[in-house]
């Protein structure tokens, strides 16, 4: 496949990159296989404990230079790594689609919110402002500034194998830090493309070695990077399971975490909606990426008195969704990342109907001509009651659940009555429904959206959610806070040293 040439993609590739230098490895060779059509894409020798010592060793070095450009500067080397992004956007794309799986619309949109973050972060590096404040003292001046934090341990999850890397990259190296990754293991060669594309940015610019390091593994290196006093914000993308075992560790040495974990989505669909536009946000939200996004819509609360009608036309929609190669832009529906995400399908299914769901569009296996590697499921759809466990639960699938309620009071609640707080939305033409959902009354989540699904947000705004899904901020607004420490700082100009508060100390 040329776009396996064009990035430098081999059979075989090392796993460990301190920005220079490959280096040789003795840990686990992971094996990246597509799950488009089951064929092993290439191998990965992975990052063993000596490695990942120097890779992180090499970082630590980096940053006592890295801190001391200036932050344009440093937005300069961002602009290069974008623009060598737009070079190579349709390969990369590519690459995400049959590794990972989703859609090549998905997987190009997703090589583009990595470059609309190097142009938020070109931006960015000349605003990292501080306040002034007003001293009670005379002749005192008093102002906070914010200082880059060392190195950044960044893991992120395999449903979005590069941008999430990028949102939080881009912004930490304008801020003055450097990066250590850890990417998913199920999709390790994204990441040893994206570092082979910004190699030559950070050659070109003398960028010291190690502002930018690769350290691909499994569960050990995860771990390893938690519990590593010489790092002290680790960002972490994945489950909720994964983010507390890795706040606990982080906790435990006084680190930082900022963590993006679990969604379970809901839409509301007002009495007072437009219907067409309903269906099309929950369509795409439900079914987009194979239902493996954090922000994948996972419950529709419909109001009673237009239930049975946008039921009917979610149906009809579901019929004529087409699933297979997502590389074939007439598909809309791509595979599961690998067969234990089938197998977890399945099981929910399952788990949804000893509870009583009532499915209205079946869920199965799909096996046959095209979809030979096994991880290829229909999308389905079951009528249920909030409070099932399995509706609780989130299931990385495109599982949908419809929920009726009959006042926006109740409906609101519904949305609210999970653990997880990420994405939520209201479709309505009741401007009364969409302030209410948009206040402190409403909805609990960190984005809500009217007129609009669940997924697709844009990197101008903060992205993150409550509850059990971790409370982090990534991306825009002023996300970039997370990556620096902030120092209050107070200067006297006066030959005097008076005590605050009026307090006297005299010799």
């Amino acid at each position: 496949m040329k776009f396996l040439a064009q990035l430098k993609i081999q059979k075989n590739n090392t796993g460990v990159s301190t920005g220079k230098k490959w280096m040789v490895s003795k840990g686990e060779v992971i094996s990246s296989f597509s799950p488009v059509d089951g064929k092993l894409i290439g191998t990965v020798n992975g990052a063993d404990k000596k490695s990942y010592d120097t890779a992180v060793s090499t970082a630590q070095k980096a940053f006592t230079e890295w801190r001391q450009w200036p932050a344009p500067k440093r937005g300069e080397v961002v602009r290069q790594v974008g623009e060598a992004l737009r070079k190579n956007k349709q390969a990369l794309g590519q690459l995400v689609s049959y590794e990972m799986g989703k859609s090549l619309q998905e997987g190009l949109g997703e090589v583009q919110e990595m470059i609309d973050i190097c142009d938020f972060a070109v931006g960015l590096s000349r605003q990292l402002h501080g306040l002034t404040m007003h001293s009670e003292r005379p002749g005192h001046r008093m102002y906070e500034q914010y200082h880059p934090l060392g190195i950044v341990g960044i893991i992120s999850a395999f449903n979005f194998p590069v941008a999430v890397w990028s949102w939080n990259a881009a912004l930490a190296w304008i801020c003055g830090d450097v990066c250590v990754w850890k990417p998913s293991e199920k999709t390790p060669l994204c990441a040893v493309a994206c570092q082979k594309i910004i190699e030559p940015v950070f050659e070109k610019n003398n960028v010291p070695e190690g502002v930018s390091t690769l350290v691909i593994g499994g569960r050990d290196t995860g771990e390893w990077m938690s519990s590593d006093e010489r790092i002290p914000l680790v960002s972490a993308t994945g489950s909720t399971r994964m983010g507390k075992a890795v706040a606990k560790t982080v906790a435990e040495r006084l680190g930082r975490s900022l963590l993006e974990l679990g969604g379970n989505n809901a839409i509301i669909i007002s009495k007072d909606a437009d219907l067409d536009m309903a269906l099309i946000g929950a369509v795409f939200g439900a079914v987009g990426t194979a239902g493996q996004r954090c922000t994948t819509t996972r419950r529709l609360i419909i109001h009673q008195s237009v239930y049975n009608k946008f039921k009917e036309k979610l149906v009809n929609a579901y019929k004529q969704l087409n699933i297979g190669n997502p590389l074939n832009e007439k598909n809309h529906v791509g595979p599961l990342i690998d067969t234990d995400a089938v197998k977890m399908y399945a099981a929910a299914i399952e788990k949804c109907k000893a509870e009583g769901g009532k499915f209205i569009a079946e869920g199965v296996v799909l096996k046959g001509k095209g979809y030979e590697s096994g991880c290829y499921v229909k999308p389905c759809i079951a009528e249920v009651k909030n409070d099932f466990k399995i509706v609780q639960h989130e299931t990385f699938a495109p599982i949908l659940y419809l929920i009726k309620y009959k006042t926006i009071d109740e409906a609101i609640a519904l949305q609210n009555a999970v653990p997880q707080g990420l994405s939520s939305a209201v479709i309505t033409n009741s401007l009364r429904e969409a302030e209410l959902f948009l206040s402190a009354a409403g909805s609990d989540c960190g984005i809500a959206n009217v007129n609009i699904g669940t997924s697709g947000a844009e990197i101008g705004g903060a992205f993150g959610g409550e509850k059990e899904t971790g409370g982090g901020r990534e991306s825009g607004s002023d996300a970039w806070k997370v990556y620096m420490r902030r120092q209050t700082n107070t200067i006297n100009y006066t030959t005097k040293l008076p005590l605050a508060q009026g307090i006297k100390f005299d010799l």
